[in-house]
């Protein structure tokens, strides 16, 4: 028995017409599919009472993401931009071309860039900044030339 392949990581969002095209429209993400989830089969498996919700799957890269918008029962409201030491989801880390031109791109869009997070890496050459999405899910946006794998730490 082994695990044969990885399958989707899942955010939960207040507005999968804010979080949609954040990761469709300014992140690249590939819209795949839509389903709506309820009933005492949901409200098993999620641990919840009352389910209706609805998923929508993107993907990139090879990646595929689900956010997960309940309508029922209703979430807490979005906490800010989430500190890192928070157990759970960190971050996801995507590579770009040009920093510069992504985080204009994203000021444009109204989307929080945490300028304080801002790190340059002069010994690779690379560059990096968080910003959140609709809901404070942190993205970390990687500027490396070349776009090598770098890998940081000793091997395990």
């Amino acid at each position: 028995m082994a695990v044969v392949r990885f399958g989707h990581i899942g955010i939960c969002v207040s507005d999968l017409s804010r979080s949609v095209p954040f990761y469709r429209d300014l992140l690249g993400f590939r819209a795949m599919t839509q389903t709506d989830v309820r009933g005492e089969d949901a409200d098993r498996l999620l641990g919840l009472r009352g389910v209706d919700q609805t998923t929508v799957f993107l993907e990139r890269d090879g990646v595929r993401l689900a956010l997960f918008e309940f309508r029922a029962p209703k979430s807490p409201p979005p906490d800010p931009p989430r500190q890192m030491n928070r157990t759970g989801l960190a971050a996801i880390m995507l590579r770009v071309d040009d920093l510069d031109a992504t985080l204009a791109k994203m000021r444009e869009a109204s989307v929080t860039v945490l300028d304080s997070t801002r790190t340059d890496y002069p010994a690779y050459g690379s560059r990096l900044v968080f910003v959140a999405d609709p809901d404070g899910t942190l993205v970390e946006l990687v500027e490396i030339p070349g776009d090598p794998y770098i890998p940081f730490g000793k091997p395990l």
